[in-house]
């Protein structure tokens, strides 16, 4: 287990550095010049661009910016927006409402997920099995911004049943763009789930351990819906990163001022520093969770081994 856990955590290194290169690549390789963007209509001097160039590397070729940026990442700095202000500023301020909002759309996922897709499993080719069947896909088919629109139309605006936007009333005002930010995700769920739990429940282990005596509910919760779950969990994990970083248009839709908006906001703005360093935190994301549901593998099936 130590060894494995050592030689994945060394294989994240090129991954991590492969994954940042390119999205400093996309960004600072883009046609436009931020700095005469910065000063709109108006015509800066040229001793005030050749400044603003020097201060922030832009003259250095491509490869002498990139590695200064990464051994700054490597001491907690992540460089700073045209106005002077931190990125680890604008990161701590905005990524705690993010996951605050991809923890309830985490957690309704899971919960509402899990249980319909069992339901299904169970109930298959009954009511409940063909409800799940086309709520799930009616989801899937509609867009997010649709999703989020008609969500907050009809129970916040019209039902007022939850605040329309903005996070001023604490917990009550995410629940809302949680729910519409891992309703996609939430339907792929119940029917993974679903699928998986049917297809155990044929195997020969549960008709065994059905004939032995053994209730019906311990068979389902202890031996299919744990095998059932790999990948569910698998999905699961994956989904965490695709929250954090999905959340631009449910943060738009509800004007919540998380990362994903701050993320928008920068790409109008042509900050660079400040695209590249949250989507570095959503990149470190992905891959410490890719990290987690292998080590979750041999929890979930002990015949699974690392080596």
């Amino acid at each position: 287990m130590g060894k494995y856990l050592l030689r994945r955590l060394l294989q994240m290194i090129p991954v991590f550095l492969f994954a940042t290169f390119l999205i400093y690549a996309m960004v600072f390789l883009m046609p436009g010049d931020p700095i005469r963007a910065l000063f709109g209509e108006r015509s800066p001097s040229a001793s005030s661009i050749a400044a603003i160039r020097d201060r922030y590397n832009l003259d250095d070729p491509f490869f002498v910016q990139y590695v200064k940026y990464m051994l700054g990442v490597l001491t907690g700095d992540f460089g700073t927006d045209f106005r002077g202000r931190a990125v680890t500023d604008i990161m701590t301020q905005k990524i705690p409402i993010t996951v605050r909002l991809a923890i309830v759309a985490f957690t309704m996922e899971v919960l509402i997920g899990i249980i319909a897709g069992i339901l299904a499993a169970v109930r298959k080719g009954r009511f409940i099995d063909n409800l799940v069947l086309v709520s799930t896909i009616s989801v899937i088919s509609i867009p997010i911004f649709v999703i989020g629109y008609m969500a907050q139309l009809g129970l916040a605006v019209e039902m007022g049943w939850f605040p329309v936007a903005g996070v001023t009333e604490g917990f009550r005002s995410y629940l809302l763009p949680g729910f519409v930010l891992g309703s996609v995700s939430l339907a792929y769920v119940a029917r993974l789930t679903r699928t998986s739990l049917v297809e155990n429940l044929r195997a020969d282990y549960v008709r065994t351990a059905t004939s032995k005596g053994m209730l019906r509910r311990r068979v389902i919760g202890v031996h299919a819906l744990r095998n059932s779950m790999i990948p569910v969990v698998t999905f699961l994990a994956f989904d965490i990163g695709s929250l954090i970083s999905g959340a631009i248009i449910t943060e738009t839709v509800f004007n919540i001022p998380g990362i994903g908006r701050a993320v928008f906001d920068a790409v109008l703005q042509q900050e660079g520093s400040v695209v590249v360093g949250l989507i570095t935190f959503l990149v470190t994301v992905y891959v410490v969770s890719n990290l987690l549901v292998d080590l979750l593998y041999g929890v979930l099936d002990p015949r699974i081994r690392y080596e």
